[in-house]
């Protein structure tokens, strides 16, 4: 037993870490790496502010007529408030970077939320009397439940990073690296401050000493140095902004592959997870829908359209689509209405199946089934009852999964995600074992 509850906790923290590190690095899920519009750099300073370095860095930017982005820490926000109102009277743009430099797969959604993101938001309005919008995560990792519950911030990767945290590439490496790859559409990372963990404390002046022959050769080249709010969307969303704006405009079949990859990966995970969990096909045919029997555990009772109840502690048969067969299925829909219609009649097929699968006298105690799904459009029709989610931690983690998972298997993908984002709510669907059983006895 403990063997498996190792194995479990193990599966919990890789889609904690992994699964947000898969979709944000390799997917650019939820993040923005590069600029839209040609024509421009944006230079970005993490770390600070720094009582010594960020005064300089802006005499530089000021002397080349340069604006930037700075993403400050809280903890220094509050220790420097006048180099953080010299930046904002400078014209450039602030962003958050926690509170502490610290990863957020150390924290809780709620620390991260609160404790880190909101509290350096609230300490830089109150200098400067404007709420930033733009967040980036220190090491540029997040956590599973940040893409759903920083929605309102934009979360701002970066297209090149040349390690300039540490002082052993001194100037001369640091400006070739800066010369010879920064270029157009390009969101450049840098650092004002070297007193963070793994940095050293006098790398800042090489940056200082590489940044003015960088200014000068873009502006040769026809390039401006801009703020990051001048090369992403407007509003904060779900956009999936990749390391060149190409992807975005490669074949389906080029993006077909790029999900494929995703849901390989996704597959390994969900593979351990079901086996962990006995999930059971079933139809062994034709496996588009699983069951786990199990007690279920929500606090909220489910009151379903016969008039039947499920409560905390009912035994019910839980349902899972399998992922592999969706996105089989969406790869072969020309249109998100096929999908639906598919997926439909792909559950209707099987509930007789399903209902045969209950009576067994081993199942005799289960109430109904109940699964959670943001397609629940067409439920109502098959017999089930769809209620909503109670606000909470899983209500958001599973926005999160659901989200992720849409934009693998939807033929529409980040287009749908941005499509009437509030129809796009997991719900629960929920329906009596009376019900199973007399609309399925055929």
């Amino acid at each position: 037993m403990g063997g498996k509850w190792i194995a479990f906790a193990i599966i919990v923290i890789l889609g904690y870490t992994a699964l947000p590190w898969i979709a944000t690095r390799m997917f650019s899920f939820g993040v923005h790496r590069r600029g839209k519009d040609t024509g421009k750099v944006a230079l970005t300073f993490d770390d600070g502010p720094h009582p010594t370095y960020t005064p300089l860095l802006l005499e530089v930017l000021k002397r080349n007529q340069v604006k930037a982005t700075f993403f400050l820490l809280g903890s220094n926000v509050e220790r420097y408030p006048d180099i953080v109102a010299d930046i904002h009277r400078e014209g450039h743009q602030i962003g958050i970077h926690n509170y502490f430099h610290i990863s957020n797969w150390l924290l809780t959604p709620g620390m991260v939320a609160h404790g880190q993101v909101d509290a350096t938001a609230k300490a830089i309005e109150q200098i400067t009397g404007v709420r930033p919008t733009f967040y980036r995560p220190p090491w540029g990792i997040l956590n599973l439940f940040d893409l759903w519950r920083l929605r309102l911030y934009r979360i701002i990767f970066w297209s090149r990073m040349p390690r300039d945290w540490s002082s052993k590439i001194g100037k001369t490496k640091l400006e070739s690296r800066l010369m010879g790859k920064v270029g157009d559409g390009d969101i450049v990372l840098l650092h004002d401050s070297g007193e963070t963990y793994g940095a050293d404390s006098d790398a800042p002046e090489y940056m200082l000493r590489a940044l003015p022959p960088l200014i000068e050769k873009l502006r040769r080249q026809g390039i401006r140095c801009v703020r990051v709010d001048e090369m992403v969307p407007d509003k904060p969303n779900f956009r999936v902004q990749g390391e060149s704006e190409e992807a975005g405009d490669r074949s389906g079949r080029a993006m077909g592959r790029a999900k494929k990859l995703l849901l390989s990966v996704w597959m390994l995970w969900e593979h351990g997870f079901e086996r962990m969990l006995k999930v059971e096909p079933v139809d062994e045919q034709n496996p588009l829908l699983k069951l786990r029997v199990r007690k279920y555990q929500g606090s909220q009772v489910l009151t379903l359209s016969d008039g039947e109840t499920i409560r905390r502690g009912d035994q019910v048969a839980e349902l899972h689509f399998d992922n592999e067969q969706l996105f089989s299925i969406a790869d072969e829909s020309h249109s998100p209405v096929q999908l639906a219609i598919k997926m439909i009649r792909g559950v209707e097929l099987l509930l007789p199946k399903v209902r045969r699968m209950l009576a067994d006298p081993k199942y005799r105690d289960v109430k109904g089934l109940y699964g959670i799904s943001m397609i629940h459009r067409g439920a109502v029709r098959l017999g089930f009852t769809v209620i909503g989610l109670p606000h909470g931690l899983f209500a958001v983690s599973a926005n999160v999964y659901l989200r992720l998972l849409l934009y693998a298997v939807h033929p529409e993908g980040k287009g749908r995600l941005q499509s009437k984002p509030e129809l796009l709510q997991p719900k629960i669907i929920a329906m009596s074992r009376k019900e199973l059983m007399n609309r399925y006895s055929a």
